[in-house]
């Protein structure tokens, strides 16, 4: 009978209200903050299931436990987990409904995005931002984001001069992200990342002296740069240096060689056979003759 109450206690506690579960979670990830064990912190936050967040009221619990992901997510440099983290926050309605606090949501929404790197994930979230209406209320944030979706190369030097004095204000009361240097160091890399991208997109050849030309940087930067984009699979490209000529042709896998080979062998067969059919006529008209 004992082992039985027991048993029974263990059990009523394992079904506990979800809100006190999420909000003890919440608790151990705090004090994993302040030990600075983000690990563990990381381990703990995979407990708690966004799920329970489409609920109503849960909204306190819900902008708590992205708070902490921020963190967390900006403790591990992953500006796109934070993007998103962002956008869970402004799509909140309490913070819909505060003009200055969903302003700040999508300024960070944007900033976090443009500092992420190129990736199907990424470019599918820029495609869902920028058709929010909100984002025409914050003119110089749809226009740098704007900038990044188009196929055109991108000027640093002009970009920073006519976007820094804007991203770097904020209307809420923490600065924005962009206030700190290393975050200008990062969008510089964006940038020219991108600018690789609109290259391989039109050329199929380009010399390299061309290529850093129009990257604003030296042979030496520009080719580092091109080699972690292949690296990363962004772009295919070879280099020739002893040329000085960058090819961006993709390779063909065995399907397409093979239907290439076969389209040929059959374009061949073809003039083959009208050879052959003036050849017989030639000979009739001939023997006619």
């Amino acid at each position: 009978r004992l082992c039985f109450q027991t048993k029974a206690v263990v059990s009523t506690q394992s079904t506990g209200e979800k809100k006190e579960k999420v909000e003890f979670i919440l608790e151990q990830m705090r004090l994993c903050f302040q030990t600075k064990d983000y690990i563990r912190t990381s381990i703990i936050s995979k407990k708690i299931s966004t799920k329970y967040f489409e609920s109503k009221d849960s909204e306190e619990l819900k902008l708590r436990y992205y708070r902490q992901m921020i963190e967390l997510n900006l403790h591990h440099k992953d500006h796109l987990a934070v993007s998103k983290n962002y956008y869970e926050i402004y799509t909140t309605p309490t913070i819909k409904e505060d003009d200055a606090k969903w302003k700040e949501a999508l300024q960070r929404v944007v900033i976090y995005l443009i500092l992420s790197e190129y990736n199907n994930e990424q470019s599918d979230m820029l495609a869902r931002i920028k058709k929010d209406s909100n984002l025409s209320k914050l003119p110089y944030y749809q226009n740098v984001l704007m900038c990044f979706d188009t196929a055109e190369l991108l000027n640093w030097s002009i970009l920073k001069e006519v976007y820094s004095k804007h991203l770097k204000s904020s209307t809420g009361e923490a600065p924005s992200p962009l206030d700190k240097e290393e975050n200008w160091d990062e969008l510089q890399k964006r940038v020219v990342e991108h600018n690789i991208r609109v290259l391989a997109k039109y050329y199929t050849r380009i010399s390299l002296s061309h290529f850093s030309n129009l990257l604003h940087l030296d042979t030496k930067e520009a080719e580092k740069r091109l080699c972690e984009q292949v690296v990363k699979g962004t772009v295919t490209a070879k280099i020739d240096r002893l040329d000085g000529i960058i090819s961006f042709s993709k390779p063909k896998d065995t399907e397409e060689v093979l239907n290439a080979w076969s389209g040929n062998l059959n374009s061949v067969m073809n003039l083959i056979g009208n050879c052959n059919h003036l050849i017989t006529k030639e000979r009739m008209v001939h023997q006619v003759s």
